[in-house]
């Protein structure tokens, strides 16, 4: 496939990298087939920068997908958010403009996930920082977590939602690979975990990033926001859940065009949304196709194109990244 024509390169906020020491310890943890896809992908910056000329892709930021860091064990969660974050930060120094970086932390552990925030941001420079839907069944909206929500808040930072299993799949996935339908209800589950225990009210500093045009959020929004309203007690402010939802960042990883993106955008305004390839995880070609059709789908906004629109909205969250 050629490079697409329009000119303008791609920002992928929605990009993956692996080790093979992640995949050993991740292997060991019991993940031998992540969340039931049949193998492990192969990944090598070389590569990837293959994938990301030949689709028109100017920078990466990478990040690990799930199963994430935490295989049950905080100390040794701790030392792989460790090794994986140093890794990527040297593929990013190793490839200048490239690539970029979204931190792992070793959620649920709330100390070990705070001294990571210090260290990737201020020793490794990260871009951001990716947490999975869900750390061992604790899903984001989780009190304890709370100390960490303030402290990314502080940092104005960029937090990338990424989802994993939920801890039923065993019951709800029946059989099937996880990704396919188990990980687009764990966003919509753990962005409603959010909007009840109000850390996005709280934390407005915060720039959330939700996948996959949002999961199932754009056809739950409305649902959701009745039923905050109605277990919102008498004497406190009605919360509107969509007017949050809105001041969200959605990615566009995955099937996005023709019937997710418009869906989405009944619920997020385009200058919300941001190309994502989810390349390792979906293969060369897909991730070559998905990016083909940003050059082609009619954008909701115009003057634009997709690629421009999308490029324009991660230049703005991501002012390193302007030319």
């Amino acid at each position: 496939m050629t490079a697409p024509s329009d000119d303008v390169g791609l920002i992928d906020v929605h990009a993956h990298f692996v080790t093979d020491s992640y995949i050993r310890q991740a292997r060991a943890a019991g993940h031998d087939k992540p969340d039931g896809v049949p193998a492990w992908p192969a990944w090598s910056a070389e590569a990837h920068l293959e994938m990301m000329d030949r689709s028109g892709i100017d920078t990466a930021l990478l990040s690990v997908s799930s199963p994430g860091v935490f295989f049950g064990d905080a100390e040794a969660a701790r030392r792989l958010a460790r090794e994986v974050n140093e890794d990527g930060a040297g593929i990013v120094r190793a490839h200048p403009g490239r690539f970029g970086l979204f931190a792992s932390l070793p959620l649920p552990d709330v100390d070990g996930a705070l001294t990571e925030i210090a260290y990737a941001f201020d020793v490794l420079g990260a871009d951001g920082v990716v947490l999975e839907t869900n750390a061992g069944g604790v899903y984001l909206g989780d009190e304890r977590l709370q100390p960490v929500f303030a402290e990314l808040a502080r940092r104005e930072a960029v937090v990338l939602l990424h989802p994993t299993s939920p801890v039923c799949w065993q019951q709800t996935a029946l059989g099937r690979p996880r990704p396919m339908v188990e990980f687009i209800f764990d966003t919509a589950r753990t962005v409603t975990d959010l909007l009840f225990a109000k850390t996005l009210e709280r934390h407005p500093e915060l720039k959330v990033v939700v996948p996959h045009c949002g999961g199932a959020l754009p056809v739950l929004a409305d649902r959701i926001n009745g039923f905050l309203k109605l277990f919102t007690p008498a004497e406190q402010d009605v919360p509107d859940a969509v007017a949050q939802l809105r001041c969200l960042y959605y990615d566009l990883a995955g099937p996005a065009f023709p019937r997710q993106v418009p869906a989405l955008l009944g619920l997020a305004d385009p200058e919300r949304l941001l190309y994502g390839s989810d390349y390792c995880w979906t293969p060369a070609p897909a991730a070559e196709a998905h990016a083909a059709a940003f050059t082609h789908a009619p954008a909701p906004v115009g003057g634009t194109t997709w690629r421009s629109l999308t490029t324009a909205n991660a230049r703005a969250l991501f002012p390193r990244l302007t030319r």
